[in-house]
């Protein structure tokens, strides 16, 4: 029996009909899976859709660039260069988390293929290891102001090959520089998968043109 990550779970139209649809977001560096909470009302989701939005708490470790301080982590960072020097045993030891959490919302009744895995930042990276390697089709992959830290890592499954890919990214992001999300899209493009891009004007954050467009993009994936 899997010891699943405690969570924040928010429902859109539970009552509507059974739920089978879901979304699994991890927050950034520091945060909590209360971070994105507040943004599953603005997206705008058809009122015919059923979907639980899963948001989990990432575990409590030492960040090595923040002086070694505790704090909420998916994995240690080791250096702040523009090629972010990262602990792969712990992203790998997080996406096997994430693949629990998988696994238990299939055991509800949602299809792998109703399942959208997402994340910010730091969750960002594991959601790319995660959804990247995961042996059966997804709904899809959403990444939003972060990196691809583990491709060198990742067995790349041929299940999620035609799997739709949202990148997203501040212009302005002074923590994870826009190019590092321009390199995951233009790597992940030469490998022909489905990827979109788009930048906001921001920093690093999210903003409300660009929840609408997710919103729009999860009401096609998951439709």
């Amino acid at each position: 029996m899997s010891n699943y990550l405690d969570a924040v779970v928010v429902e859109h139209n539970p009552s509507q009909k059974k739920i089978d649809r879901a979304v699994i977001w991890l927050h950034g560096l520091g945060a909590s899976g209360h971070d994105f909470e507040p943004v599953v009302p603005q997206l705008g989701l058809a009122n015919d859709m059923a979907v639980r939005f899963i948001f989990p708490h990432a575990p409590k470790r030492p960040v090595t660039v923040n002086g070694g301080m505790v704090m909420p982590a998916w994995y240690d960072i080791i250096e702040m260069s523009l090629e972010r020097k990262v602990d792969v045993a712990q992203i790998e030891e997080s996406a096997q988390q994430i693949q629990d959490l998988i696994s238990r919302e299939i055991e509800r009744g949602v299809l792998p293929e109703h399942i959208v895995i997402a994340g910010f930042s730091q969750g960002g990276a594991v959601a790319y290891h995660v959804a990247l390697g995961y042996p059966k089709r997804l709904a899809g992959l959403m990444t939003l102001s972060t990196y691809l830290a583990t491709n060198d890592n990742i067995e790349y499954s041929a299940a999620n090959k035609d799997m739709p890919i949202l990148i997203e990214h501040g212009s302005h992001d002074p923590v994870v520089p826009v190019i590092l999300g321009e390199q995951a899209q233009q790597l992940l493009s030469a490998k022909d998968y489905n990827v979109s891009y788009n930048t906001y004007p921001m920093a690093h954050q999210v903003c409300m043109p660009q929840i609408q467009n997710i919103g729009k993009w999860l009401n096609i994936v998951l439709a």
